[in-house]
């Protein structure tokens, strides 16, 4: 398996942890529809939400969140849309960045968690 990917399980591992320890339930774990995947999507205060897990091993390209593009995020609401959809949920929604910064050789990391990162383009 390549490096980037292990990094990146790494990463929604501890981005699952950290949202469990925020008293988030987790429902799904790389949850695909089509070309869109979301890495989590979970339940809190009841909310549900769609996250996307971002990872880096530095800042010289920018900030982990900051490859959250229009793109993906088209994607991330393509996905969400179906998931909906399926989970016939008619309540509270949002979309959320958990942002990884990996320090020291990936032995240590920072966690940014940004609510309501972004709108639905669905």
């Amino acid at each position: 398996m390549a490096q980037h990917n292990t990094d990146g399980s790494r990463a929604e591992r501890f981005a699952k942890e950290f949202l469990i320890a925020k008293g988030y339930e987790v429902l799904e774990e790389n949850w695909r529809y089509r070309r869109a995947e979301v890495d989590l999507i979970a339940r809190h205060n009841n909310t549900l939400v769609f996250i996307e897990v971002k990872a880096r091993s530095g800042t010289g390209f920018g900030l982990p969140q900051d490859f959250v593009d229009v793109k993906k995020q088209k994607l991330l609401a393509l996905a969400a849309n179906e998931y909906l959809f399926l989970q016939q949920h008619e309540g509270e929604i949002r979309f959320d960045i958990i942002a990884i910064l990996f320090k020291k050789g990936f032995e240590e990391y920072g966690i940014h968690h940004i609510e309501d990162a972004f709108w639905d383009y669905g």
